[in-house]
């Protein structure tokens, strides 16, 4: 009886959350834009980076990591796919874990995107610095990383149009780079450094997979921004899938012309090893396509993020979850602009004094939270609603709690620990409302 009580009180709770209003950001981003918010979050660190890390816990087998990476990811794309074109809101996976689940599945959701992401941000910011201090000598990697958080925060604030065409050109670059390095590097492939393939066995290939597949997991910003896509129900899922396959298809090629270049046992060696591979090819200027390459990948996702974490938090204001300033809209430029204030401000902290360690030790845990809980709410779909079977977001759970488990048992207790400290502010959150409307 307790229970059926306690349902129908979790059910009556979602049920009013479901009349909140849409607000009034404006629907300024196509199909066009939502891909390059997927790319620019997708194709950061990871392709220039993880890379090298996976080589060296899988030897060349680590293709094969890639691809089971990818088709983990795609599960979780179609899940997220199929909940964005039912419900087209900011938030993403939060306001899915509200409307479908329950309201503290949605806050945990959220608080764990904004933990990770904003941390993550400003590990990106820095990055960002470094790759520019490579490129040009005598720059302070600090000054311009807070420089970069600067303009893109006002990128973001000057309207989501501007913020959308300023990512494109950014996801454009970068692209490019990549382009220029599978050709350079196609005339130094050799199949015999494929050899061995697999020194580590299935155990290294699955290692490898789960350090890749949060190479992909930046697809998901696109559903953050679903009140400000036009024609959402065709156009988020659609991104979502070309950013996913695209995203594949352009790891495996240039994983494959690294390899396949300098070898796997080099690519584990360095902390650049797109770098490492690039100095042995000899098309001209090489090394410095891929270092502005590089470079503004690491802006794309420090935009992508900006984007995101801003929207989260207008989304968990607008449901009370964190402070209603949080909530306003600019009347001119209708974006989230106080979000987008406050999310660029942290970011520029944590570039100057550095970032928290117990954040960044728990994201991994935090990002497969995220996504277990977007597969749970497609599971919950009606079914009326639902795009595709079950078997895909139950395989997206399945993977999810897989790679949860194998963590490091430091990493699954930080994140648990940060879960407990969201849910403990959100309790107080609640009381201190309550206590303002009796």
């Amino acid at each position: 009886m307790v229970g059926r009580c306690s349902l129908a009180k979790g059910a009556k709770e979602v049920k009013k959350e479901e009349s909140i209003p849409a607000g009034d950001l404006k629907r300024d981003l196509g199909l066009l834009d939502a891909v390059g918010v997927g790319l620019g979050a997708v194709i950061g660190a990871g392709i220039f980076v993880v890379t090298g890390v996976a080589a060296g816990v899988a030897g060349p087998a680590f293709l094969i990591g890639l691809f089971i990476a990818g088709i983990a990811a795609t599960c979780n794309g179609l899940s997220s796919a199929q909940l964005a074109a039912t419900y087209p809101q900011s938030g993403g996976t939060y306001e899915y874990g509200y409307q479908v689940l329950n309201p503290w599945l949605g806050f945990s959701a959220g608080w764990m995107f904004l933990a990770s992401k904003l941390s993550a941000g400003g590990v990106v910011a820095i990055g960002f610095g470094t790759y520019l201090a490579a490129l040009i000598p005598g720059v302070n990697p600090k000054i311009a990383a807070i420089c970069a958080a600067v303009f893109l925060m006002l990128a973001n604030y000057y309207g989501i149009k501007k913020a959308g065409k300023l990512n494109l050109l950014i996801v454009g670059i970068t692209l490019c780079s990549l382009l220029y390095f599978i050709i350079a590097g196609l005339p130094a492939f050799d199949s015999a450094r494929l050899q061995p393939f697999a020194p580590e066995g299935w155990g290294g290939i699955a290692q490898a997979s789960a350090l890749l597949f949060f190479a992909f997991t930046g697809y998901a910003r696109i559903a953050t921004l679903g009140e400000e896509v036009r024609n959402p129900k065709k156009t988020i899922p659609r991104a979502i899938m070309i950013t996913l396959l695209s995203s594949v298809l352009l790891y495996a090629a240039v994983a494959l012309v690294a390899v396949g270049g300098v070898g796997a046992e080099v690519l584990s060696s360095t902390r650049s090893p797109l770098g490492a591979a690039a100095s042995t090819f000899r098309l001209p200027g090489i090394l410095l396509i891929i270092g502005v390459g590089a470079t503004t990948a690491m802006l794309g996702v420090l935009l992508s993020q900006l984007l995101g974490i801003s929207r989260m938090m207008f989304a968990m204001a607008r449901r009370k979850d964190l402070p209603a300033v949080l909530e306003r809209v600019h009347p001119e430029h209708k974006v989230p602009h106080m979000g987008i204030l406050l999310s660029g401000a942290i970011i520029i902290l944590l570039s100057i004094f550095g970032t928290l360690e117990f954040i960044v030790s728990a994201a991994s845990f935090t990002i497969l939270l995220y996504y277990s809980i977007a597969n749970l709410a497609a599971m919950r779909m009606r079914k009326e609603d639902k795009l595709y079977t079950d078997l895909i977001p139950v395989t997206g759970l399945i993977t999810c709690l897989a790679m949860a488990v194998s963590l490091e048992l430091r990493t699954i207790l930080s994140g648990i620990s940060l879960l407990v400290l969201g849910l403990l502010l959100r309790l107080l959150m609640q009381r201190l409302y309550n206590s303002k409307t009796r």
